[in-house]
């Protein structure tokens, strides 16, 4: 959803079936960005498992931008993660 007048600097995306875990982490990620302005979510309703996702930029950068590169950040620390663990994982296995 974007706002009037905004041409895609300002944008909700709706994510279904994320929670928290999700919301907070990406908002995190997406606020390292110095060009977004606000970003934020909100859960609808605790009875629904989707979220509401804000990214408001400055300028003319469109807010889909940071949200693509916000997704692509986490997945590089959750793939960072997973590797720390599984290399330390497979060395107190062996040791």
């Amino acid at each position: 959803v974007q706002a009037d007048g905004t041409e895609g600097s300002c944008v909700t995306f709706v994510l279904h079936d994320e929670d928290h875990t999700l919301g907070n982490s990406l908002r995190y990620m997406v606020m390292k960005n110095p060009d977004v302005e606000f970003c934020g979510y909100c859960i609808t309703h605790p009875s629904e498992s989707k979220i509401n996702f804000r990214i408001q930029t400055r300028g003319a950068l469109p807010a889909v931008e940071p949200f693509r590169k916000g997704l692509n950040d986490l997945m590089g620390v959750c793939q960072h993660v997973l590797n720390t663990f599984e290399v330390r994982h497979s060395w107190g296995a062996q040791g």
